[in-house]
């Protein structure tokens, strides 16, 4: 589950969303006072949400959103005044200062979904092979096609199957191979 920071300049204030956000079902990291702290709690984690007032103790927003690791999104909070007059960038998802509770939950929810759905999309795609393990693939192949008489696909699709077959991915599977044709 994809998790929450709430980084607001009084504490109490922070402690009260996570209170909040906990009953309907938001998993919420951690509070913090300063955009320091939110930094730190964020370094260890692949992705998140983190809601932050427009200004904190020790940075802007702005300053937190360019130091937040690649994954995080930013939530500001801010007064209808910051907001309207351009201060938050156009960009960023922000919610007007006295929020409503639904809109705050519906915005958070629909946040967490498009983080959830990138990391989906991202466990999806194949890995790509460097240079070295084409190399293997290419050299397995090629010993292969001249022992057993195979054509080059031939010998693409039983390394392919080897390795599905025992879970291992298609560079290790050539490289087992090679070993194997080696000794004989």
């Amino acid at each position: 589950m994809t998790g929450v920071i709430i980084v607001l300049p009084k504490l109490d204030d922070a402690k009260k969303l996570k209170s909040l956000l906990g009953r309907n079902g938001f998993s919420v990291l951690g509070v913090c006072a300063t955009g320091g702290q939110a930094i730190a709690l964020a370094d260890g984690l692949n992705d998140g949400v983190v809601i932050c007032g427009y200004k904190l103790a020790d940075m802007l927003y702005l300053q937190l959103c360019e130091d937040l690791p690649p994954g995080f999104e930013l939530l500001v909070l801010a007064s209808g005044q910051v907001i309207s007059s351009g201060m938050v960038r156009n960009d960023l998802m922000c919610l007007t200062m006295p929020f409503k509770i639904h809109d705050l939950l519906g915005t958070l929810d629909m946040m967490i979904h498009g983080i959830e759905r990138r990391r989906r999309k991202q466990r999806s795609r194949p890995r790509e092979r460097n240079e070295e393990e084409d190399k293997l693939i290419k050299e397995a192949k090629e010993l292969l096609m001249a022992r057993n008489h195979m054509s080059e696909q031939e010998a693409h699709r039983y390394i392919q199957k080897c390795s599905m077959d025992s879970g291992t991915n298609m560079a290790e599977t050539a490289q087992m191979a090679l070993a194997m044709m080696r000794q004989e």
